[in-house]
């Protein structure tokens, strides 16, 4: 079995209690196209062009037969590899309605990541624009092509009218079926593969939408790239879509490059990172170009926010502030907009379901009472295993997933994020597998030893440091070359090292085994 489903007595109970419903993705469009009082407002919008709910259902259909004509259809697993544009929400929409299995990559992977992730999904296309400023994404295809078999077709997004055919019928999915292949935020080297299904994530949708006050007047900026679970439905690109809303795409999360678009589109919501809510900040209090008045809410999330930080965006930007702390493979919680300040600056908020279930236990999975613990979960929209079994260890025996975060619970019942229990790196919302990195610094001839670790970054959160033992004392590596290396094997920028130091020995626990922690306590001091 692929995936394990949810045990048969809680599946009932969302059944019946109207969790899961009978609504596939290709609803989100469909009822509002056929609607009059949507059919004719602005759906989807970049900084090219805007789509009303009827151009874009119309462009859908034709796109999706052009998908089925080429022999994708269901079950046929598709990587989505589109830079923030309409193009990847015409794509994910006529994959759904053609019942094909999108799998959300991101325009930052690269060879390393999406060879691994093509090869563990079978997937049997790659769409991806053929030409971009600034880097090759055909020739990153055809090189992903060449070393997995089951891709056969790459297909250009900025060309995806030349696909087109007459709409036909595709016949209807089922709300249980699989909808698409997520990425986690990868603590191995290649990202493990999220199965989420129409059911379980539109409901997370749905209950997003009551809790953040999603409606038809929302404008949604996407400034993150849409691949990531928190652009796409926290509440996201499908929270507005569902709400009959506008989805805003900016192909850049730079105020030099989001504000117009802001500003022009009157958007209302955000989502940022950190590093990004930062920026932001700093960019408004330094005095802002543009007219920010429209944006109401802005969430952070992907990693957490520091008290000073939070306190700072509120009254930088003219918003109210919602902490988001949540993960692709399901649990999302939400500070709500009637807590109390300091709850709001100082926690990552509290589930959005009374249906979800938190415990925290000890290494040893002991129940935790009292102070922080390993959080575990389950839910109607937390998965119970990823794609084909891989890394069983994420869940516990009674089928909870184990997230890996150390929290702790504020008085109010808001979590508090305290850190991770395990080597990945959260580097500004981005997961940074330290074997991975230290296996390709491991194959540099200038390296004898390798050890990568966390190093804490008022700006990132976290930055990664890479301990290196050299090969040649007379003649140890320099950050440029490792990184040029690591660049040329084809790890993601956020991957490679921000910094290196070059030890003779690493030091060791009292059993022999490389101290990770007394490492990061050396950075620390």
């Amino acid at each position: 079995m692929r995936v394990t489903p949810w045990p048969p007595e809680l599946r009932a109970q969302y059944l019946a209690d109207g969790v899961w419903t009978d609504q596939v993705f290709d609803d989100l469009l469909t009822a509002r196209s056929t609607d009059p009082a949507f059919a004719g407002r602005i759906a989807v919008a970049d900084a090219e062009r805007a789509l009303t709910y009827a151009e874009l259902d119309e462009r859908v259909g034709a796109l999706a037969a052009g998908f089925a004509a080429r022999g994708i259809g269901p079950d046929t697993r598709v990587l989505l590899q589109i830079p923030n544009c309409v193009a990847f929400i015409e794509a994910l929409f006529a994959l759904w309605r053609a019942r094909a299995l999108p799998i959300f990559g991101l325009p930052a992977h690269r060879e390393s990541e999406l060879v691994g992730i093509a090869r563990a999904a079978g997937a049997a296309a790659i769409i991806s624009p053929a030409a971009r400023p600034g880097f090759d994404y055909r020739a990153l295809a055809e090189t992903v092509a060449a070393q997995v078999d089951s891709v056969t077709q790459l297909i250009d997004c900025d060309g995806l009218e030349d696909l087109w055919a007459p709409p036909i019928d595709h016949g209807r999915a089922d709300p249980e079926d699989l909808g698409f292949l997520q990425l986690s935020g990868g603590s191995t080297g290649t990202p493990k593969l999220i199965p989420r299904t129409h059911a379980d994530y539109l409901y997370s949708v749905r209950r997003s939408n009551e809790v953040c006050g999603v409606d038809d007047a929302t404008v949604y900026l996407v400034v993150l790239p849409c691949g990531h679970n928190f652009p796409m439905s926290s509440p996201g690109i499908l929270g507005a879509l569902h709400a009959g809303g506008t989805v805003v795409l900016a192909d850049s999360p730079a105020p030099s490059a989001a504000w117009p678009l802001l500003e022009a589109r009157r958007a209302t919501m955000v989502g940022l990172v950190p590093p990004l809510a930062r920026l932001w900040t700093e960019t408004a209090e330094n005095g802002a170009a543009h007219d920010l008045s429209s944006l109401r809410t802005v969430q952070v999330g992907g990693a957490r926010c520091p008290d000073e930080l939070a306190r700072r965006i509120g009254p930088a930007l003219g918003v109210e502030l919602q902490q988001v702390f949540g993960m692709a493979e399901g649990l999302v919680c939400y500070t709500r907009f009637g807590d109390d300040e300091d709850e709001v600056v100082t926690t990552q908020g509290r589930p959005m379901s009374t249906w979800d279930q938190l415990r925290l236990v000890d290494e040893d999975g002991a129940l935790v009472t009292d102070g922080p613990g390993f959080l575990e979960t389950q839910g109607p929209y937390t998965i119970r295993s990823y794609w084909d079994g891989v890394s069983p260890s994420s869940f516990a025996p009674d089928g909870w997933y184990r997230t890996g975060d150390v929290v702790e619970f504020s008085p109010a019942g808001n979590l508090i994020v305290r850190g991770r229990g395990t080597d990945r790196i959260n580097r500004g919302g981005e997961k940074v597998s330290a074997e991975q990195v230290e296996e390709h610094l491991l194959a540099h001839p200038a390296v004898r030893d390798a050890i990568v670790v966390a190093v804490a970054d008022q700006y990132l959160g976290e930055r990664t440091c890479a301990y290196v033992i050299p090969a040649d004392p007379e003649a140890p590596p320099k950050l440029a070359e490792l990184r040029s290396s690591l660049r040329g094997a084809g790890l993601a920028e956020w991957k490679l090292p921000d910094t290196v130091k070059i030890l003779e020995t690493f030091p060791e626990t009292g059993v022999g085994k490389v101290s990770r922690r007394a490492l990061r306590e050396a950075l620390s001091g």
